[in-house]
This record gives C-alpha cells, structure tokens and sequence, in this order.
C-alpha cells in the first residue's frame, strides 16, 4: 500500500495513458496487415488509431494539471 494521496492529475494521467495503449494495438492491428500482405483492414480501425494521439494529449492534461496544484500548494504554503 502506498503513503501517497492521488494528486489532481493522476486520473487524467491514467486514462490518457489506456486510451493510448488502445490506440497503439490498433495501430499494430492496422499496420500489421500491410507488412504480411492481407487485405487492409476497414477504414475503422484507422480511425481508432487517432486514439494514440488523444490520449497523449489527456496525459499531458493531467500532467499539466498536477504541475498547476503543486505550484498552487507551494504558493500556499509560502505564503
């Protein structure tokens, strides 16, 4: 068990970082088929590809976020 309190972030953080786990299996999924010689797959999964992005962009919210509280508690406590 760990001593820390989840910080404001730490959510976004986290779901950023599934949504963009599923995003890269697509793009291995998607890929995939091009190097071995199928059929490409439907226009779909190209689409869900784009979650790679997405969840680095949530990630980086949630970082983003964590920097904001850690610099409000830091004036707080200084001040």
């Amino acid at each position: 068990m760990s001593d820390e309190t989840p910080q404001a972030g730490d959510l976004l953080v986290r779901i950023g970082a599934i949504v963009f786990l599923i995003g890269a299996v697509a793009t291995l999924a998607t890929v995939t088929p091009l190097f071995i010689g199928a059929d490409p797959l439907p226009s779909v999964f190209y689409w869900v590809c784009m979650l790679m992005g997405a969840g680095f962009l949530i990630a980086g919210a949630g970082v983003l976020r964590s920097v904001a509280a850690q610099r409000r508690q830091a004036r707080s406590s200084t001040a």
